[in-house]
C-alpha cells in the first residue's frame, strides 16, 4: 500500500492555495503601497455604505445586516482571497434568494444555509472546481443575471413611490397587480425624494464620474427630508436606529434539522457566489493584467460566508462594481479590501445616529440602478444576435428566473445549453469515402486508383466521436455493403473519442475482422488512441492486430504491402 506523503501534500497546498496577500507580502510591501491601499479603501467604503444597506433592505432583513456583511465579508475575502483587488460584500444577485428564504423559513434558516453554502464553496475550491466554473454557458449567466435584475427592480416600486401596501406579494405578476391597484396611494414626497436623488446621482455620475455619486444622492435626499420635515418612510421609521458596532458572534446558529430542506438553496447561494466572484476577478484581471487564483477565491468566499453568518450577516461574494472601483482608485494589494472594512466600521460608529433619517425612496433609486446594470441590455443584444440555440437558452433562463425560481432557471438553462451544444457537435462529425474526398497528393501524383479497384477503401473521420453523434456514424457504417480487403481509417481530424464512440468503432472493426478485412488506423491522436486501446482490452481484443500509421502516405504504403501479402 502506498504511503501518504504529507510533505508532498503540504507543498502542493502551499503552491495551489496561497492567498494573494501572502504573495504580495513575500515581495516588498512599503508604506507607499499602504497609503495607496488606504486611499482606495476609503473610496470603496464610501461607495459600499448605501449599497450595503439598500441590498439588505431589498433582501428582507435589517439595513445593519448589510453593513455587517460588507465589513466581515470584505475583510475575509481580502485576507484569504486569490484576487489582488477583489472586494467582497452583499450583491444584487442574492436578493431574490435571501428574500425567499427569509420570507418562507425565517432568518435563522438563512444562517444555516449560509454555513452550508460556505462549506460547499470551500470543498469546491479544495477540489479545484474553480477551473471549471468558466465553462458555465454564457447565455445562462446572462439570462439569470438579467432575470435577477428585473426582479430587483420590481421589488422597489413600493418604496420608490411611497405606496401604502401592507403586504407586497412575492410572485412577480401578483406583485405588479398590487402596485397598479394601489397607485392612488402614491406619496408625493416619496416621488420628490426619488426625483432629487436620481437627479443628483445621474448628474454627478455624468459630470464627476469619479465622485461617490450614490452616497451624494443618498446624502442629498436625507438632508432634504431632515430640513423640510417631509413625511416619508425612512430607515429609522421602518427599522429603528442602526447599531454603533458589530454584534457579538453567535456560535450556535447551525440547525442540523434544516440540512436537507435548505440544501437546494445552499447550492444556489454557493453557485451564485462562485460564479460572481470569479467573474469579478476575471474582469479586474482584464483591467489590471494580474492573474487570480480561482480555487483560492472559492475557498475565501466559503470562509467569508461562514464568518458573516456568525455575525448576523447575509450571503456575500465578490462585487464587480466595487472591485472595479477599487482598482480604478489605484489600489495596490488586498490590504485595500481589509482597510475598506476598517473604514466601514468607523463609519458605523460615527454615522449610525444619522443613518436613521435616510429615506427608503432614495435607496430604491440606488437598487433600481443596480438592477438596471444587472439587466445588461448590451449583453442580451449580443446573445440575441447569435445562433438560435443561444437565444432560446437565454430567453428560457430569463423567463424561468422571473416567473418560477432561480434554481429551476439555472438547472433548465444549463441542461438546454448542454443538449444544444451536443446537437451542434454531432453535426460536426463527418465521414467521407475516398471517392467523395478531394484528390489526395501522394508523391507528387494522384492517389493510384488501382488500390480502390483491388479492394482498398479509405474513410476519413473528422470531429469528436461522442455519444451525441453515434447514431449518424452507425448509420454510415451500416451502409457499407461490400466488405473491403483493406480499410484505411483516417482519424487525424478526430480530437477526442468517448466511450460510446470507442465502442462503435470497436464493433465496426469486429465486423470487418470477421470478413478478414485488414484495418489500418491512420494518424490517430493521443486521446483517441488511449480510449480505443482501453476499449480493446475490455473487449478482450488484441490491439496489435490493427496496424497504425503516422500519416496517410505511410498508410498507403502499408496497404500496398498488405495487398502483396494477400496475393
Amino acid at each position: 500500500m502506498k504511503r501518504f506523503n504529507w510533505a508532498k501534500t503540504k507543498k502542493s497546498i502551499k503552491r495551489h492555495f496561497t492567498p494573494k496577500i501572502v504573495e504580495i507580502f513575500r515581495k516588498k510591501y512599503t508604506l507607499k503601497e499602504f497609503k495607496r491601499d488606504c486611499i482606495a479603501a476609503l473610496t470603496v467604503s464610501v461607495v459600499s455604505i448605501p449599497l450595503a444597506m439598500a441590498l439588505a433592505i431589498a433582501s428582507g432583513v435589517e439595513p445593519a445586516q448589510g453593513l455587517y456583511t460588507a465589513v466581515i465579508a470584505g475583510f475575509l475575502t481580502a485576507l484569504f482571497g486569490g484576487s489582488r483587488y477583489q472586494i467582497g460584500g452583499p450583491t444584487g444577485a442574492f436578493v431574490i434568494v435571501i428574500f425567499g428564504i427569509v420570507h418562507q423559513y425565517g432568518y435563522p434558516a438563512l444562517l444555516t444555509t449560509m454555513i452550508m453554502a460556505g462549506i460547499i464553496l470551500m470543498i469546491a475550491g479544495f477540489f479545484r472546481f474553480g477551473t471549471y466554473i468558466k465553462y458555465i454557458p454564457y447565455p445562462v449567466i446572462v439570462g439569470f443575471t438579467a432575470g435577477i435584475g428585473v426582479i430587483l427592480i420590481s421589488t422597489q416600486i413600493k418604496d420608490l413611490f411611497g405606496l401604502d401596501i401592507a403586504d407586497v406579494p412575492a410572485a412577480f405578476l401578483p406583485k405588479w397587480e398590487s402596485y397598479l391597484t394601489h397607485l392612488h396611494t402614491t406619496n408625493i414626497y416619496a416621488v420628490l425624494i426619488t426625483i432629487v436623488s436620481a437627479t443628483l446621482i445621474f448628474g454627478f455620475k455624468k459630470f464627476l464620474p469619479k465622485s461617490p455619486y450614490y452616497l451624494i444622492g443618498v446624502t442629498g435626499a436625507t438632508v432634504l427630508v431632515v430640513v423640510c420635515g417631509l413625511s416619508v418612510d425612512t430607515i429609522g421609521s421602518k427599522f429603528g436606529s442602526l447599531p454603533h458596532f458589530l454584534p457579538k458572534p453567535q456560535w450556535d446558529i447551525f440547525n442540523a434539522s434544516l440540512i436537507f430542506k435548505m440544501f437546494p438553496s445552499a447550492l444556489t447561494i454557493a453557485f451564485l457566489a462562485g460564479v460572481e466572484s470569479l467573474l469579478s476577478a476575471k474582469v479586474v484581471d482584464g483591467m489590471s493584467g494580474d492573474n487570480h487564483n480561482s480555487n483560492v477565491e472559492l475557498v475565501a468566499q466559503g470562509i467569508a460566508n461562514i464568518g458573516t453568518a456568525f455575525f448576523s450577516g447575509i450571503p456575500a461574494t465578490g462585487a464587480i462594481a466595487r472591485t472595479a472601483t477599487n482598482f480604478k482608485a489605484n489600489a495596490y494589494s488586498p490590504v485595500s479590501g481589509i482597510m475598506q472594512s476598517v473604514f466601514l466600521l468607523v463609519f458605523m460608529v460615527a454615522l449610525a445616529s444619522v443613518a436613521q433619517y435616510i429615506p427608503l425612496a432614495c435607496l430604491s433609486v440606488v437598487l433600481i440602478l443596480i438592477g438596471w446594470n444587472m439587466l445588461g441590455l448590451d449583453k442580451i443584444y449580443q446573445v440575441m444576435g447569435a445562433q438560435a440555440g443561444d437565444r432560446n437558452v437565454l430567453i428560457v433562463t430569463f423567463l424561468l428566473t422571473v416567473f418560477v425560481d432561480l434554481n429551476t432557471a439555472i438547472s433548465v438553462g444549463f441542461m438546454m445549453a448542454t443538449i444544444i451544444f451536443m446537437h451542434r457537435m454531432s453535426h460536426e462529425i463527418e465521414i467521407e469515402t475516398e471517392d467523395k474526398m478531394s484528390r489526395e497528393i501522394f508523391g507528387g501524383e494522384s492517389l493510384p486508383e488501382n488500390l480502390m479497384e483491388k479492394g482498398v477503401i479509405a474513410l476519413r473521420v473528422s470531429g469528436p466521436l461522442f455519444f451525441g453523434g453515434v447514431n449518424e456514424i452507425a448509420h454510415f457504417f451500416n451502409q457499407l455493403r461490400t466488405k473491403p480487403k483493406i480499410l484505411i481509417l483516417r482519424m487525424g481530424q478526430v480530437p477526442l473519442v468517448d466511450a460510446s464512440g470507442a465502442n462503435l468503432i470497436v464493433e465496426f472493426i469486429k465486423k470487418l475482422e470477421k470478413a478478414h478485412t485488414k484495418i489500418i488506423l491512420c494518424n490517430i491522436k493521443k486521446q483517441p488512441r488511449r480510449v480505443l486501446h482501453n476499449t480493446f482490452l475490455r473487449e478482450h481484443l488484441d490491439w496489435h492486430t490493427i496496424s497504425t500509421a503516422s500519416n496517410y502516405q505511410n498508410a498507403v504504403k502499408m496497404a500496398k504491402r498488405c495487398l502483396r501479402q494477400i496475393k
